[in-house]
């Protein structure tokens, strides 16, 4: 009895051993745990960024204020007696004339140019005397007058091909104008300056000093800019205005003086 239950027990755990590792043999073989890693939070770091240039620089020239330079004896010299004054009384003086996109008319003591239409132009040109060297004064007033409008003064006019046209726009820049045989040219082209008052109505004392090649521009007692030139050395004053914008122009001229300008 003993011997079979001993047999028994160790057949038992012969069997309990050999499914042990049976089991252990053919049980799947567990995945290494999977270690994560912590992902680094992006930092976000400082860095200079190039400025945006919205309007880049090109060769075009930046127009600058004309510096303000009191004029002396220097820029003006060798001035003589007055040759003659204009009130601007005597019609026979002036051209004057009406159309369907202005007029040029005088009024008590001024002479007016009015453009009704838009890029049209009025002149008028004063019938005497021929100058050569001089120097003149004159009073603009523009009363309807905007942007890039301009008006200002014809020099040594000959014809209407040739001459100078001395400009000031209604948005106060500057600018001289030749025509010789008809071709156009700018010796001087619009540049900003700080002695013609912008828009209107306004008041310019617009002078010129004119001796051989040599001509100075003046607005309001300050010095704006001379050209050297040996096409036009002679001619009449004239007046002019030229609407560039969609409303009316209008500005009158007044108190011209013409002296002599001696060596």
């Amino acid at each position: 009895m003993t011997f079979h239950h001993s047999f028994r027990a160790t057949f038992a755990g012969l069997v309990c051993l050999l499914l042990f590792f049976s089991a252990s043999a053919c049980a799947p073989m567990a995945s290494p745990p999977i270690l994560l890693e912590s992902t680094p939070t992006p930092t976000i770091t400082a860095t200079s960024t190039a400025t945006v240039i919205w309007f880049p620089p090109t060769d075009t020239p930046t127009p600058y204020p004309t510096p303000v330079v009191y004029p002396t004896s220097d820029y003006r010299p060798g001035l003589g007696s007055t040759l003659f004054e204009d009130d601007f009384s005597e019609p026979d003086s002036w051209m004057l004339e009406k159309t369907s996109s202005g007029s040029v008319a005088l009024g008590k003591n001024e002479l007016s140019l009015v453009i009704s239409e838009p890029g049209a132009y009025e002149y008028t040109v004063r019938a005497e005397p021929i100058l050569t060297d001089f120097y003149a004064e004159i009073t603009a007033n523009p009363n309807l007058c905007r942007g890039l409008d301009e008006y200002g003064l014809l020099v040594r006019y000959n014809s209407p091909v040739d001459f100078y046209r001395f400009s000031l726009s209604c948005d106060g820049q500057v600018r001289l104008d030749r025509l010789v045989n008809g071709k156009a040219s700018s010796p001087q082209p619009w540049m900003q300056s700080g002695s013609v008052p912008p828009g209107a109505p306004s008041f310019s004392r617009l002078a010129v000093w004119a001796s051989g090649y040599e001509i100075r521009f003046f607005v309001n007692d300050q010095y704006q800019f001379s050209v050297n030139d040996p096409l036009l050395l002679k001619g009449n004053l004239g007046l002019f205005a030229r609407s560039a914008s969609d409303t009316a122009l209008t500005v009158n001229f007044s108190d011209l003086v013409v002296k002599e300008v001696t060596d």
